[in-house]
């Protein structure tokens, strides 16, 4: 009993990212001083710093361990599922791959994961627009941060953050030849954005468009799975 009531405050407890202390500070001190002009204000300052509060939350997550599984690096839909060339400046070559795209709205969790076990080889920014990241075009003309792995076993991944319509900055806490693990906070997107994840050829996704992910924990794809590539209907 004592360790599901543990198991339980620790599930309800939402730990806040560091990046989001400034922003929560500036939104409380605004609400308080908006409040003194108007009492409406600040009541609408409070909401406005609760939604920052909830919008830098960094919860715990239980991520699958078994070697090939390709672990969601983001919160958010499914948003686009097929073949596409990777960033240029990682030199992946020209030919397509397999590449599944999840959405972050304002109301999801911002802070990314890594898809799976292996290590760094080279992180590339690129500056560009902030079009809406839903957009397939969003993947060459947005501002991103691409990352390209490769596990022990030798195959190669990238993924990519990538900008939104009101996104200003992408943090990335990686470098090259770290060695990472499926499910580790890596950096975080704000605010409302996108992440690509590009998969070894011959890997099929499990995911379908419309899917709803949550970052650390929803297998996108797995290395050692011969299934067909997963389609999905809304019901």
């Amino acid at each position: 009993m004592q360790a599901q009531e543990i198991s339980l405050a620790k599930y309800l407890w939402l730990p806040i990212h560091r990046e989001g202390w400034p922003f929560i500070a500036l939104f409380a001190v605004a609400s308080g001083l908006l409040g003194l002009l108007w009492g409406p204000l600040g009541w609408l300052g409070l909401v406005l710093t609760a939604w920052c509060v909830y919008f830098f939350r960094n919860p715990e997550r239980v991520t699958p361990v078994r070697p090939g599984l390709v672990i969601s690096p983001a919160d958010g839909v499914v948003c686009l599922v097929g073949h596409a060339v990777p960033p240029e400046e990682l030199g992946m070559g020209s030919e397509p791959r397999m590449r599944i795209s999840v959405f972050m709205s304002v109301f999801d969790v911002h802070v990314n994961r890594t898809p799976i076990d292996g290590t760094i080889a080279k992180v590339a920014y690129k500056p560009g627009k902030f079009l809406n990241a839903s957009l397939d075009k969003a993947s060459e003309d947005n501002e991103r941060m691409a990352i390209r792995m490769q596990t022990a076993e030798g195959a190669e991944f990238a993924f990519v953050q990538i900008a939104g319509l009101v996104a200003r900055r992408i943090k990335c806490d990686l470098n090259e030849g770290q060695q990472v693990r499926a499910g580790e906070r890596f950096g975080l997107i704000r605010f409302g954005s996108r992440v690509d994840v590009y998969l070894p050829d011959g890997v099929e996704p499990l995911v379908a468009c419309g899917q709803r992910c949550i970052a650390g924990e929803t297998v996108l794809a797995d290395v050692q799975s011969s299934e067909p590539a997963r389609h999905g209907e809304f019901r």
